[in-house]
This record gives C-alpha cells, sequence and structure tokens, in this order.
C-alpha cells in the first residue's frame, strides 16, 4: 500500500469515526433534554446509537491495528534476539491476518443471511445487513493492514503478543 493511499485511507476513516462520535452525543444529548424536559425521547434514538457504534468502532478497527495500538505483551522481546522479533513479528501479523480474513468471511456470510430474510431495527426499521457488510469490509481492511505489516519493512513497531 502506498503512503499516500494509507494516509488518505487513515483520514477518511478517522474523520468518519470523529463525525460518528460528536453525532452520537448531539443525539444523546437531546434524547435525554426531551426525555427528562418534555417526558418524549426521540423515537428510535437508541437504535440508531447502536448502529452509529457499530460504524464508529469498526471504521476504528484498521487504524488501531495500522497504528500497533492493540493491547500487546511484551515480556518476552528482551529475551531473544533482534532477528527472531522480527521473525516473532511476522509470525503474529501473519497470525491476525488470518484471524481477520476468516472473520471478514463469517460476517459477510451473516451479512448476506440477515439481508435474505430483511432484518432490520424494531422501531424505526432500518435495515441491518448494510451495517454487517460494513463491519465485514472493515474487518477485511483490517487483515490487509496486518499482511502489510509483514511485507512492508518498517511498519510493525514490536512484537505483538
Amino acid at each position: 500500500m502506498s503512503v499516500r493511499f494509507t494516509g488518505l485511507l487513515d483520514a477518511l476513516l478517522g474523520f468518519s469515526a470523529a463525525v460518528i462520535l460528536v453525532v452520537l452525543m448531539m443525539l444523546t444529548c437531546v434524547d435525554v433534554f426531551a426525555r427528562y424536559v418534555f417526558n418524549a425521547p426521540l423515537r428510535g434514538a437508541f437504535e440508531a446509537t447502536e448502529l452509529m457504534l457499530v460504524v464508529a468502532i469498526f471504521a476504528g478497527l484498521p487504524l488501531v491495528s495500522r497504528a500497533d495500538e492493540h493491547v500487546t505483551m511484551d515480556f518476552i522481546d528482551h529475551m531473544i534476539s533482534a532477528s527472531a522479533r522480527r521473525i516473532l513479528e511476522a509470525v503474529m501479523q501473519g497470525a491476525c491476518a488470518a484471524i481477520m480474513f476468516l472473520l471478514a468471511w463469517l460476517t459477510w456470510l451473516k451479512g448476506v443471511k440477515i439481508g435474505g430474510y430483511g432484518d432490520a431495527t424494531d422501531v424505526i426499521h432500518i435495515p441491518v445487513a448494510p451495517f454487517v457488510y460494513f463491519m465485514a469490509i472493515m474487518i477485511l481492511v483490517t487483515g490487509l493492514v496486518h499482511v502489510a505489516k509483514i511485507f512492508v519493512p518498517g511498519t510493525a513497531r514490536a512484537v505483538t503478543l
């Protein structure tokens, strides 16, 4: 992946997550205000909050993987050589990529099933399948980030166990 493409992807996903968080905050404030002042909560606010959280979390997943901001344990780093750390890093990134690809495939299949029977939210009837497809795509992108960390020098920082 080129530096320009990854920078654009970072900016797009980061901006999307930030906008969604601001909208979530505003929606929650309006809902709470309407509930306690007018005794009339916003119809479907809970469902919209759930769906926006899905988008924010999964839009951030590739960003977290790319920045190596997952929880890591580095207690063996000082006990092995630099070349062994590089090999271990490649193996761990490969394992993470394989798991992400499997999860993306399974999530996509779930989206197909959900789309097939037309599942939607209860109150405001928003179709759920597009959100599941978005989850699958973001998991796939995260897997590609892990693959890039194996083959592109300098993209990985430390051993992630």
